[in-house]
């Protein structure tokens, strides 16, 4: 079976026509290379800072200690691994009278938000995101448990996605 055109071969291996993660037909747009940046950032800040920790501890209070460094040295490097992968998996399609979310590599997880269903959308960025020039862009609609955002694209990509996510929402909203 041919793999579908809109595939990107490093995120792993194309999805079957029958998929229903993948409808067939859609051009996924991904998110920025920077969130890579921003996400390995806040990684190795929250996981160096505990190894180095246990590091100093090791050298000087008691040698047990080196498990926490192999332990948070390891978990540091499959982070680094496995964060442009996650990266790259992250997409969205707009379609007539839906958007559609995609994320995961082996958990995989489609959303998808009607227009209609849209109370407001929410444009944030954190100060490593702002200096690198990306912001997330979150979907709030009725149901509290709706998990509807595309992190890390380009901030003015993230302002015209609000736009029109607000006037397509207005729309269906007005016709219901």
């Amino acid at each position: 079976m041919p793999p579908i055109p809109d595939h990107d071969p490093a995120a792993g291996p194309a999805p079957e026509a029958g998929d229903p993660l993948s409808p067939p037909g859609l051009t996924w747009i991904g998110v920025s290379p920077a969130l890579t940046k921003v996400r390995v950032i806040t990684e190795t800040i929250s996981t160096g800072i505990p190894l180095l920790v246990c590091l100093v501890l090791a050298l000087t209070v008691t040698a047990y200690l080196w498990i926490g460094v192999g332990v948070f040295a390891v978990l540091l490097v499959w982070l680094l691994w496995l964060i442009p992968r996650q990266v790259r998996a992250i997409g969205y399609a707009e379609r007539h009278e839906d958007l559609l979310i995609k994320r995961g590599i082996m958990f995989r997880r489609l959303v998808v938000v009607p227009y209609g269903r849209m109370q407001y959308v929410d444009i944030a960025a954190g100060p490593i995101a702002r200096k690198l020039g990306i912001a997330d862009v979150k979907l709030h609609t009725a149901s509290a448990a709706t998990d509807a955002s595309i992190p890390g694209l380009p901030a003015a990509e993230a302002a015209r996605l609000r736009e029109q996510l607000a006037s397509r929402g207005e729309a269906r909203l007005a016709g219901l």
